[in-house]
This record gives structure tokens, C-alpha cells and sequence, in this order.
């Protein structure tokens, strides 16, 4: 199969974005990370493509962009699948500031979770066998930032959490004791993300691992 693959590219958010177009010829049995490293080895160094990458087995959500204008992950993503029309885009998230070409500056995702305290001061004694399952999913977030570059809602940098950060609320305030802090990050909840969130859940359709995020909404507002 062939694909047109076109990469938007920018050296910083100063410059002028531009689309550079490739030719794959294959079976289309590589995903978009690996066609991303074989061009870059293939490409002299002032013309390499930046992007970021950590895992490539998505577990670590470091290679988040948008392909075919839709939040995922490079390394989930077969040319196979992607090209099917014999087109490929590849893009920055356009919620948060550019870096360069495909990278972007996520850690408004990071200073959001420190600015509504979450974390916990000490874990409470339940062995959590009654919601355990529900634990365990909302652990497996990537904090890659899919939910909010689909979300309505959301912007960096503005009031708004996010479904990152709630599933994170949910995880610390469920487990942490009654005392003060945990109070704390309620509070935080109630104004970083219930006030804010249209109940949408984009979210949910966009997210890599498949969290339930309905739910642990729910639960999460429970509290």
C-alpha cells in the first residue's frame, strides 16, 4: 500500500507552521512511531521530525499527537489502519503550547494535580475489596492528555482540571483518610472540575486505555 503521510511542523510557536509531505510504500505493518523513527534516521539532523517518545508499547503516553485530526497515541496507531484512504495527518495537540513540530509543553497537566493538593497524607486501613476493580482502572491513566485535547471544556493554563486530574482526585480522596487535606482536595474537586465539566465525555471515547471515566466520575462526586 501507498500512503501520503503529511506532518505539520513548526520550529516554535513563534514561527510559521508548514505541512511536509512523505510517500510510504509498504504493508503498512508499522505504527506511526515507527514510521516517525525510521524517517528520522533516514533524514539529516536539521531535518529530523520532533516528536517525544518513551515506552513505544503504550504504558507511558509520551507519544500523544493528533492523527487524522483525533487524539492518540503513535505507538497504538498501524499505518494499516490509519491510511486506509491513502492519507495520513499527523499534528501537535492544539490545547497546549508548542514546542516543536509534534511536541508540546504538558505540564500544565502536572501543576494542576500540585494546585488542587492531590495526594495523600495517610492512606486509610480499607483493603478497598469493594471497589478494587475501579482502583485499578483509573491507575492505569497515562496522564498522555487525550481527554483534554478533545474536551469543549477545556485550555491550558485556565480553570479547568480535567478528566486527567479527576481520575487522580478520585484515586487520592477515596483512599486518604478523614482529616484536613482531604477536605482540601474536595474542595479543589468541586472547583476545578464539577463546576466546570459539561458531562460530555468525550473524554471517555478518546482515551487510550478505555477508562471508565463515567464512572469514576461518578464515584468521584459521590464523595
Amino acid at each position: 500500500m501507498t500512503i501520503e503521510i503529511s506532518v505539520k511542523r513548526q520550529n516554535g510557536r513563534e514561527e510559521k507552521p508548514y505541512i511536509q509531505k512523505f510517500s510510504y510504500t509498504g504493508d503498512g505493518n508499522l505504527t506511526v512511531a515507527d514510521w516517525l523513527t525510521e524517517v528520522n534516521q533516514k533524514e539529516t539532523k536539521a531535518d529530523r521530525i520532533a516528536w517525544e517518545c518513551g515506552c513505544l508499547e503504550k504504558k507511558c503516553g509520551a507519544c500523544a499527537m493528533v492523527i487524522n485530526g483525533y487524539p492518540s497515541l503513535a505507538c497504538s496507531i498501524f499505518l494499516k489502519n490509519a491510511g486506509k484512504r491513502g492519507k495520513i495527518t499527523l499534528e501537535p495537540f492544539h490545547k497546549f503550547p508548542l514546542i516543536k513540530d509534534l511536541i508540546v509543553d504538558r505540564s500544565t497537566i502536572f501543576d494542576t494535580m500540585k494546585q488542587m493538593k492531590i495526594w495523600m497524607s495517610e492512606k486509610n486501613l480499607s483493603d478497598y475489596s469493594w471497589n478494587r476493580d475501579l482502583q485499578y482502572k483509573a491507575g492505569q491513566c497515562l496522564q498522555c492528555g487525550c481527554c483534554l485535547e478533545v474536551c469543549p471544556n477545556f485550555l491550558a493554563g485556565k480553570g479547568f482540571a480535567g478528566a486527567s486530574a479527576m481520575v487522580e482526585a478520585y484515586r487520592a480522596i477515596e483512599q486518604n483518610d478523614w482529616d484536613d487535606h482531604r477536605d482540601e482536595m474536595k474542595k479543589e474537586y468541586r472547583k476545578r472540575f464539577f463546576n466546570y465539566c459539561g458531562q460530555s465525555f468525550s473524554c471517555q471515547s478518546v482515551c487510550p486505555q478505555k477508562l471508565p471515566l463515567e464512572e469514576i466520575q461518578a464515584r468521584a462526586n459521590g464523595h
